[in-house]
């Protein structure tokens, strides 16, 4: 149980949780006990646990103080484990399950930031019944003839640039959507934007949100797949990201625009490209940013002079204060 000397927090029992079920399994692990290591280091009591069928049982049977979600993909940012967390009457790091509802669903995310007034590529986002019911051939004519090409296909919902890929050729579109379709149901279609593709991460504190140094994202074949970046190669981060300082402060405007015009909460990361204009496009928001070795918040953390460990500690205390 949570202890209070005078107006510090004690944390008796905090619970990390990671894993899950979806795609992101291993990331979510991997930036799980990143962030549990952390902690520790802070002398934080910290349990590590999955996401599986004992959850439930475990946290009736020894309630944590706080939960911290480190849960990628499905359930971990659909607002899932949120609802669960708060059914159950456990505090958590994070958006509220609705925020993460709207944000995890791309096409809705983008049309919430649209009407904020902030740049997203035109898209359109079709489910993978659409293109038997009306024709395939159809279709992909009617999107290139839309949208032009180049093009960037990803699914609706979903991270870690699983089933994405950019297609400069009219022919490669098929390809493009059978790898798309292989991890989701639906497809966001977006014309491709040319540019420096940089995240920007946004912190809550004591006086509003922060938006942390953009780290800009520097891949040798231009293709920041899941490969680039999990593993340890040849991608290039460069922090804080080479753009004129005004587009670093559109940069930076965006990202916060993003945070608040999608209700989110404690931390987030929004992934944006700065076109040859400086002109700032919005591609989508994370609301369980990556934590691992490689991953885009901790090296935007490191850039702006703080640690990782006090960062986390100083969440958990949010939820208290």
């Amino acid at each position: 149980m949570i202890r209070t000397e005078g107006t510090a927090v004690e944390f008796a029992h905090v619970v990390v949780l990671a894993g899950g079920l979806s795609y992101e399994r291993e990331v979510s692990l991997r930036s799980g006990r990143r962030v549990a290591d952390a902690l520790r280091a802070l002398d934080i009591p910290v349990e590590l646990r999955d996401a599986d069928a004992h959850l439930l049982d475990r946290l009736a049977a020894d309630p944590p103080d706080v939960v911290f979600p480190v849960l990628h993909g499905a359930m971990g940012e659909d607002g899932a484990i949120r609802d669960i967390l708060e059914l159950v009457g456990i505090p958590y790091i994070g958006a509220r399950p609705d925020a993460c509802r709207v944000a995890w669903d791309k096409p809705t995310a983008k049309s919430v930031v649209a009407h904020a007034g902030i740049r997203t590529p035109a898209s359109v986002a079709l489910p993978k019944e659409l293109f038997h019911d009306l024709g395939a051939a159809a279709v992909l004519d009617l999107i290139v003839s839309r949208l032009g090409l180049p093009l960037f296909v990803k699914p609706t919902r979903g991270g870690s640039a699983l089933g994405a890929s950019a297609v400069h050729k009219a022919e490669d579109l098929t390809a493009a959507l059978v790898s798309c379709f292989a991890y989701g149901d639906a497809a966001l279609v977006e014309h491709y934007v040319d540019g420096t593709e940089v995240a920007v991460s946004v912190i809550d504190g004591p006086n509003g949100p922060r938006a942390l140094p953009a780290v800009e994202i520097v891949t040798p074949n231009g293709r920041y797949d899941y490969t680039a970046r999990y593993d340890a190669g040849d991608t290039e981060f460069v922090t804080p990201a080479r753009l004129s300082p005004e587009a670093a402060e559109r940069a930076t405007a965006a990202a916060l625009t993003a945070h608040r015009a999608l209700g989110l909460r404690d931390l987030s990361r929004t992934d944006l490209i700065v076109d040859a204009e400086g002109e700032v496009h919005f591609l989508e928001v994370n609301v369980a940013p990556g934590m691992t070795e490689t991953s885009l918040l901790p090296r935007a953390v490191a850039a702006a002079g703080l640690s990782l460990g006090p960062l986390c500690e100083t969440l958990l205390r949010r939820r208290f204060t």
